[in-house]
């Protein structure tokens, strides 16, 4: 499926372009961005790389990948980045996840960018589940996804490795037909 667009009432997802660079590396290359991510800030030429393999994804058949750029409506600017990629292991799943500059934090934008990638995915994509995960520490992203009716399921033990130091990981899914019963 391309082009992806979808829309909220602030907010909307569209297909990232290489001229996104430097707003994701606004977040990607951030201390504080990425201090719950499982990867330490990004150069900007590191960004232009991710930008690039996001962009050329797009346009794979079959399409497994979803990177886009999370927008707000008014000022168009874009204020983070949202990725859906489906699961080669498990037959309709995904999974997903986020970041949003740290100005833009604290004020629903989350919740709107979770709604946003999970109704692309049941509803466009035809998904029967998606699921992330996040660091224990972030209650922020923990509240979000609550906040969206995703389940917490439990903890991956030592799923990440950041600075040589290996991080539990907290898992949060959604099943299509819940997204159902709470999208009506």
């Amino acid at each position: 499926m391309y082009p992806v667009s979808r829309r909220s009432a602030r907010l909307r997802l569209r297909e990232l372009s290489v001229d996104d660079v430097a707003k994701v590396h606004a977040i990607y290359g951030s201390s504080e961005a990425t201090e719950h991510l499982s990867f330490t800030p990004r150069s900007r030429q590191e960004v232009g790389w991710i930008v690039a393999r996001s962009v050329a994804s797009s346009f794979a058949k079959p399409r497994t990948e979803y990177a886009l750029a999370v927008v707000e409506n008014d000022s168009d600017d874009v204020i983070g980045f949202g990725r859906i990629a489906t699961d080669p292991h498990q037959e309709n799943a995904a999974t997903f996840g986020f970041a949003l500059r740290p100005d833009c934090w604290g004020v629903g934008y989350g919740a709107e960018t979770v709604w946003l990638l999970l109704g692309l995915a049941f509803e466009e994509l035809d998904l029967h589940r998606v699921w992330g995960a996040r660091s224990p520490l972030n209650q922020a992203s923990a509240r979000t996804m609550a906040s969206v009716g995703m389940v917490e399921e439990g903890v991956i033990r030592e799923h990440i490795q950041r600075e040589g130091r290996w991080r539990d990981s907290v898992v949060h899914s959604m099943l299509q037909h819940e997204w159902s019963k709470g999208a009506g």
